[in-house]
């Protein structure tokens, strides 16, 4: 991959005060006071000030970059703060857009930081895009990735993306009409969204804490290369980081010859699907509340099964419930073990994974069993306080 044009023009002079801020800058010859100059006139949006954002905002704000956008309409919860390390205790129930305001300024207060509190969608992403030099995805979901994909094309910007999972993170660069021919976008890289179920999220498989610290710097690294012009970008390649194994390995990414030109936004919850159809039409008038679950436990002869994973199981559960994790019943494997003369009540963390295990029960021949809307989650605010909440 040739070594791309600096994205921003230079500001003007740096002060007296800016010389001291950005010294050890300063001196690194690929970077000097122009590219300084580059990262003060460069305006950042990053979508999300979560795990990977927030890593990303402290250090472009350490950085120098002048202007930052911040794409955040959640509030701050006490499960965030073992990784979202720009909110602290005291903003539990707070604004994040305003909370990681506060901790960028406290870092460095010659940054202008524009909070655009709404969700990100159809309606606002392009327009939003324009408004700025490049975007820094950190979500964490696949509809909103492929928005923000298809918005950065048609805004004509690039962005660099990052993804974690567990112990597992990627890194990369789109663009798709960077200079030289040399474009790519999302969509070559994953061309469709994978099917409803099949890569759990963070919320429900996990994500170590300083994962989010690997990625996010690497992010900005490339954010900085792109602003500056030095270096040689991740468009074109995939970084692929493994922190158990304690490796980084890169795959080539080639543009898609067969690839649907981009000329309009779409529904990306209908084009990545929450859930399929078939979980759809199963839960359709079997799910439950956790206030209709806790009469029917009550009254009639109610089988609970718990269908997360072990860990879950023995951070929380509902009492009087049985554990068959979600695989075996997919499988097949569990199927047996179920009983036959008691209505069947599932349950996960939020609904997901119950809705996914009632299809299955539903096509074995299970008619009657339900799920819990919300999971375990709901019931722990509705019905049992006492039981923590992860």
């Amino acid at each position: 991959m040739p070594q791309l044009p600096p994205l921003v023009e230079p500001s003007g002079e740096l002060s007296f005060d800016d010389v001291a801020r950005y010294s050890r800058h300063l001196i690194i010859p690929d970077v000097g006071t122009d590219g300084q100059r580059r990262l003060r006139n460069a305006r950042v949006l990053v979508v999300g000030a979560g795990g990977l954002g927030s890593p990303a905002l402290l250090y472009l704000a350490a950085a120098g970059v002048g202007t930052l956008g911040i794409v955040e309409d959640d509030q701050v919860e006490t499960s965030n703060l073992q990784r979202q390390i720009i909110h602290g205790i005291s903003d539990v129930g707070r604004s994040k857009a305003q909370s990681a305001r506060e901790s960028i300024h406290e870092i460095n207060d010659g940054v202008e930081v524009r909070l655009h509190e709404f969700r990100l969608d159809s309606s606002n992403a392009v327009s939003l895009f324009e408004q700025y030099d490049l975007i820094l995805d950190g979500t964490d979901n696949f509809a909103t990735r492929y928005l923000v994909n298809d918005a950065a094309v048609l805004a004509g910007k690039p962005y660099v993306w990052g993804s974690i999972y567990r112990f597992e993170g990627q890194v990369s660069v789109f663009w798709e009409n960077a200079p030289g021919g040399v474009g790519l976008n999302y969509r070559d890289l994953y061309p469709e969204a994978p099917p409803p179920g099949m890569v759990p999220s963070c919320a429900e498989g996990g994500v170590l804490g300083v994962l989010c610290a690997s990625i996010g710097s690497v992010m900005v690294t490339e954010a900085i290369k792109l602003i500056t012009g030095i270096g040689e970008s991740l468009l074109g390649r995939l970084m692929v980081y493994d922190a158990l194994a304690m490796n980084y390995r890169t795959l080539r990414v080639q543009r898609d010859p067969d690839r649907t030109p981009i000329t309009e936004l779409i529904d990306y919850e209908a084009f990545c699907g929450v859930v399929s159809d078939d979980v759809a039409d199963a839960a359709d008038g079997s799910a439950v509340t956790p206030a209709e679950l806790a009469a029917m436990m009550k009254s009639s002869d109610v089988a609970l099964i718990d269908v997360r994973e072990p860990v879950e199981w023995d951070i929380v559960r509902i009492a009087g419930a049985t554990l068959v994790p979600k695989g075996r019943i997919v499988s097949g494997d569990a199927l047996a073990e179920l009983p036959q003369n008691s209505r069947i009540a599932l349950y996960c963390k939020t609904g997901i994974r119950s809705a996914e295990a009632l299809s299955v029960l539903k096509r074995a021949g299970f008619t009657d069993a339900v799920h819990l809307q919300g999971g375990i989650l709901a019931w722990a605010k509705q019905i049992d306080p006492s039981l923590p909440q992860y």
